[in-house]
């Protein structure tokens, strides 16, 4: 629990989860002006193995060591890019606050400054996302996928004619370095479905802790929240962790709940999509339904795949 006004905030190291951090810490002291926040740089298991593929390094690969200091008390509170958290917390751990959400699109950069539609063939484009790969090879059959790893930073620069041509990155973490000149494209979400999460921070703590209770409901957004329900319930269904190509994205417009949701072959040749309304008094039972029309679709080898691993 935070000692007297103190409050130890952890985060990864990156410039993109310093800047994530200021803007949760901000807001925090905005409403709480009588409170002292304290940064804690915790290095995480992705960040030390920066160029080994992210998958098949298991879930957590950014939280598990910022989780293992919070649930020892050596930092009060967690920050996070929502979609870096797998959907089964640890015991004791619970999302206390969801921001509201920045851009939760993809974008695409390039060294010509041109579409994708307008990429000549063989152009490099790179990501370490299967998701972000089959959607890529599905709309882009042309185009080469490569493997890039790194902070947003690095990847920029990787993606100027050196390993690759271009590359697939978050909205949301080029706006907040303020970097939106490199954007190239921003891609739709109805055809480049983002993971679930994207662009949402999250606010991690104990659930035992009875004084950030008090503290984190002046940051939290309601419809982000709803929204990243729905699109966690949908990958709860499918195991929490699946390595295969999946998206989800909701939005929510009064009392309709909107969800599109993604699953593809990691080669692009197959890809299912499906949008639901629903309500927002059960983003469950949407998630569920949207699970079941992509299964009416003819998914259902892929979504096996997805619960049970190749």
């Amino acid at each position: 629990m935070a000692k007297n006004n103190r409050v130890r905030v952890g985060t990864r190291g990156s410039t993109l989860a310093l800047r994530q951090t200021e803007e949760v810490i901000a807001r925090l002291q905005k409403s709480h002006p009588q409170l002292s926040f304290e940064t804690a740089i915790i290095r995480t298991q992705g960040d030390a193995n920066a160029t080994a593929p992210l998958v098949g390094m298991g879930l957590g690969v950014f939280v598990k060591e910022i989780e293992q200091q919070l649930l020892s008390g050596q930092i009060d509170l967690a920050v996070h890019s929502l979609k870096d958290l797998p959907t089964q917390l640890p015991q004791g751990l619970a999302i206390g606050a969801v921001l509201e959400r920045a851009d939760p699109r993809d974008v695409q950069v390039n060294r010509w400054g041109c579409t994708l539609s307008e990429l000549p063939a063989g152009a490099r484009i790179g990501t370490s996302s299967p998701r972000r790969a089959a959607q890529l090879q599905h709309y882009c059959p042309t185009v080469k996928v490569v493997p890039i790893r790194g902070n947003v930073e690095t990847r920029l620069s990787k993606s100027q004619g050196g390993e690759c041509d271009g590359a697939i990155l978050a909205a949301a973490g080029l706006i907040r370095l303020g970097l939106t000149q490199k954007i190239t494209q921003y891609l739709p979400p109805e055809q480049f479905v983002p993971p679930p999460g994207q662009g949402a921070l999250a606010v991690e703590v104990r659930a035992d802790d009875p004084r950030l209770d008090q503290i984190l409901p002046s940051i939290e957004h309601d419809a982000t929240r709803l929204a990243i329900t729905a699109e966690r319930a949908f990958l709860e269904i499918l195991g929490g962790g699946c390595q295969i190509p999946v998206g989800a994205y909701a939005k929510s417009d009064n009392e309709v709940l909107t969800l599109t949701v993604f699953i593809g072959s990691p080669n692009g040749d197959e890809v299912f999509v499906s949008t639901l309304p629903g309500s927002t008094h059960d983003p469950a039972q949407l998630a569920s339904d949207a699970h079941s029309e992509l299964e009416r679709q003819g998914a259902g080898s892929l979504l096996t795949l997805a619960r049970t691993g190749p």
